[in-house]
């Protein structure tokens, strides 16, 4: 019997036959709903207010946004708000987890998809077909392991040396640019098009690592040198945006290390002896609870007490952020206020 008719891979195909479908900002037009919303109350007034502070960042011609992205909304459907918040100029840097860039960006733009679970499967029948599961999310391992050895190539082909994670994300959205990407307009080369940089501070905690480790090793076992990430430079880099942008914002999805890491860099620009402005502008959607002193970090008035955001102008929203994103940035897309930025392209700063 062929591979192809096992019951096995039978069973496999069943279960990855309905893809993921991105959400499109530019479809529909969001402000009606978030004009209503305005009106009302608890998580739904939040996300107005969020909204409202969004726009407040693109329309103030001083002010950079940045996208802090945290957890599996880009395999959820979203991948193509960021894409777009990215494309449109709303979006001057991007700091995520290597997750959300490498196993959810990347691997779609190397052509492959992320599937809807149809209902309960035990997890041990989903490991014994190669299917991993984020929550009602489906992604191939053996695709997933195809993005592992596509990092392994990149890293062969460059001078070995450390990198910060900023630059490494420039080499993968160049090396999709050269016409290597199965799928045009992913994030990636999205944002090394449009000069926006993306930070990955724990890079290697993703696809990405498997094909690091991979390279090193192989160099060991040749007596070669390699390639390494180096994480000092990645918080050097981004302070440097931050002291060069002066007036800054946050749109922050999650929380976890991409938000204290860009939240920190206004006390890493003072203790390089520059006086840096809190960011101004901060919405942060999270289900996170701030019980147990957590919140991904905090919240942002505690992170006020810490000098790096000012609350004048900040939002948490407790909701999950599938159903409030594609909100606010039809609604940021549609108000238009991207439409007069002019975009800063930082990663002007490391060429």
């Amino acid at each position: 019997m062929s591979a192809d008719t096992t019951p096995q891979s039978n069973m496999k195909a069943s279960l990855l036959a309905e893809t993921v479908e991105h959400v499109d900002i530019t479809s529909y037009d969001a402000r009606p709903i978030i004009d209503s919303m305005r009106k009302m109350s608890f998580s739904s007034r939040d996300t107005a207010r969020a909204a409202d502070i969004f726009n407040m960042a693109l329309e103030d011609k001083s002010c950079s946004p940045w996208l802090i992205l945290a957890g599996s909304t880009s395999a959820g459907g979203c991948m193509h708000v960021y894409r777009d918040m990215v494309k449109f100029g709303m979006i001057d840097a991007v700091v995520a987890t290597g997750a959300s860039i490498v196993d959810m960006d990347f691997f779609e733009a190397l052509g492959f998809k992320h599937y809807q679970a149809a209902g309960p499967v035990d997890d041990n029948v989903l490991r014994d077909n190669y299917i991993d599961r984020i929550y009602d999310t489906y992604i191939d391992e053996e695709e997933l392991q195809n993005c592992d050895h596509t990092i392994l190539e990149i890293c062969n082909r460059l001078e070995p040396r450390a990198y910060s994670s900023r630059e490494f994300i420039w080499e993968m959205g160049k090396w999709l640019s050269e016409g290597n990407a199965k799928k045009p307009g992913s994030l990636i080369q999205t944002a090394y098009e449009e000069g926006v940089p993306i930070f990955c501070p724990a890079f290697v905690d993703s696809s990405a690592g498997f094909g690091l480790v991979k390279h090193q090793k192989e160099c060991i076992k040749a007596g070669k040198p390699y390639l390494m990430i180096d994480a000092v430079a990645d918080f050097r880099e981004l302070t440097d945006i931050k002291i060069a942008a002066g007036t800054t914002g946050l749109f922050m999805v999650g929380g976890g290390v991409p938000k204290n890491f860009a939240q920190d860099t206004v006390v890493c620009a003072e203790i390089l002896g520059v006086e840096a402005d809190m960011h101004k502008y901060a919405v942060q959607i999270t289900v996170a609870d701030v019980r147990d002193g957590a919140c991904s970090s905090s919240t942002l008035k505690e992170a006020a007490s810490w000098g790096k955001v000012n609350t004048t102008y900040e939002q948490m929203v407790f909701a999950e952020a599938t159903t409030v994103v594609p909100l606010i940035g039809s609604d940021a897309y549609h108000r238009g206020a991207w439409q007069g930025r002019n975009k800063p392209r930082w990663a002007k700063l490391f060429a």
